[in-house]
């Protein structure tokens, strides 16, 4: 089958700052794609690894369960995930702690794929503003997250909501690039699709990540609207994993807050 190749110009709008990123889409290739977290809470850490459909299949991705995975962090710390079916590898052993850069290697079929992430301080999430807004007799909200920006610049946050336990299928994030040091103000985007009503539960959880996780879901949030925690994976968004996979391996401090629409 021929491969399709095009460029895509994404314009970002985070917090008032334009920055235009050129993607290369070769979208009718059948890729490695590896997601994978650690995390400042206590583990297991998990890797998932598929293979992605070429573009007119409609099914789900493949699973690959018979590769070699392991982390290692800067202090020379190793560990080898087990396979645990369904495309999975588990941890045990290793932890995640603010500061420390950690190195992914998946060995598959004779090919290595690596991905480094460093795990940025935390930053205190302290509480969710629910701004209300009526246009047409309905009732909108938006949802900014409080929380004190430190005055290094380059901080980069990413956000997962859930509405009553249901997670929403959107990529949210935010960053320091106009607005340092401060209070954020900015609330979350792609919220019109949402259906608020009072009494629903909101649960959001911040997840303070490096700049290069940072890029990748910026650029998801101009790709595609879907695959929340690291759901349905399109393309080729800019990531920190060599030999061509796609995915990304983050290692990112997690705070949840939630509040009950009043």
């Amino acid at each position: 089958m021929k491969t399709i190749l095009y460029s895509l110009i994404a314009l970002l709008f985070f917090t008032s700052c334009e920055k235009i990123i050129e993607i290369d889409l070769k979208e009718n290739q059948s890729k490695i794609v590896i997601v994978g977290n650690i995390t400042n809470e206590v583990g297991p850490y998990f890797v998932k690894i598929t293979k992605s459909s070429l573009l007119n299949y409609q099914g789900e991705n493949a699973t690959i369960d018979n590769a070699v995975v392991t982390i290692r962090d800067n202090q020379g710390n190793t560990e080898m995930l087990s396979a645990i079916g369904n495309g999975n590898y588990q941890t045990t052993k290793i932890r995640g702690k603010v500061g420390l850069t950690y190195t992914l290697v998946a060995k598959i079929g004779g090919e290595t794929y690596t991905a480094q992430s460093t795990m940025p301080a935390l930053v205190k999430f302290d509480s969710i503003k629910v701004l209300s807004s009526t246009f047409g007799g309905e009732i909108s909200y938006d949802f900014v997250p409080v929380f004190t920006d430190p005055i290094a610049k380059g901080n980069q946050y990413r956000f997962v909501l859930s509405l009553n336990d249901k997670l929403v299928k959107s990529h949210f994030v935010l960053d320091d690039l106009v607005k340092n040091g401060s209070v954020n103000t900015q609330p979350l985007q792609n919220m019109a699709d949402l259906k608020i009503k009072t009494g629903d539960v909101v649960k959001l959880q911040m997840q303070s990540v490096d700049d290069n996780v940072g890029l990748y879901y910026k650029t998801l949030v101009q790709i595609t609207d879907s695959g929340p925690g690291g759901g349905t994976t399109p393309s080729n968004p800019p990531n920190n994993i060599s030999n061509g996979a796609l995915g990304i391996f983050s290692a990112h401090t997690i705070q949840e807050r939630s509040t009950t629409i009043k």
